[in-house]
């Protein structure tokens, strides 16, 4: 029988399968980054029957306009002045019911911790980097007198418990040791951080 002319043909049947198996290797063994984000409480989807009234001294303002300064009570403020700011307005014990606050005791100041809310309004033209550098630094204002308060308690830093308590790998009995310890110094000084509606500039 005579031979056929030109190339033989190559037997493409399997290459999708191949390819296929490929792919799915690919994501299974492929680790995406993703950002922690910020830790926020969304507020309740119905409001709360009582009508809450929240004395105005209780509220530590920090307002950032379009170009990044920041004003703080009314009061134009660098940003490196602003966690020492909010600590002592979160340390203030007005009203003398805490006990382990260490702050001035002024009247016109936070009555207590548990009533201390800082509200925090920004510009649209706000830039980013400058939102996160505050929202740090009111954060660090919370972390700074949470450790201060594990320190004298439990002798050793709020940050540490908190990231041990949150690491998965944590055993369990350690966690549930951690949770009760975590939950108390939280209740001290509890992060009542609110972000008012953003402001347009004209």
């Amino acid at each position: 029988m005579p031979r056929r002319g030109g190339a033989p043909e190559v037997n493409a049947g399997s290459m999708a399968d191949i390819a296929f198996l490929l792919l799915i290797f690919f994501l299974v063994t492929t680790t995406i980054e993703t950002d922690a984000g910020l830790d926020r409480m969304l507020p309740p989807m119905e409001p709360p029957e009582d009508n809450v009234v929240i004395k105005q001294k209780n509220i530590f303002t920090v307002n950032i306009n379009r170009n990044g300064q920041l004003l703080v009570e009314d009061e134009l403020t660098d940003i490196t002045k602003l966690k020492d700011k909010a600590i002592a307005f979160l340390d203030n014990g007005g009203d003398g019911t805490c006990t382990y606050c260490k702050g001035k005791n002024d009247p016109d100041s936070s009555d207590n911790p548990d009533k201390a809310i800082i509200s925090l309004k920004n510009d649209r033209e706000t830039k980013y980097s400058t939102y996160i550098t505050v929202q740090n630094e009111l954060v660090a204002a919370y972390n700074d007198l949470r450790d201060r308060e594990a320190q004298r308690l439990y002798k050793r830093d709020f940050t540490d418990m908190e990231a041990e308590y949150l690491n998965s790998e944590t055993p369990k009995s350690v966690k549930e040791a951690l949770k009760e310890k975590v939950e108390r110094i939280q209740k001290l000084f509890p992060q009542k951080l609110s972000e008012a509606e953003t402001s347009t500039s004209n």
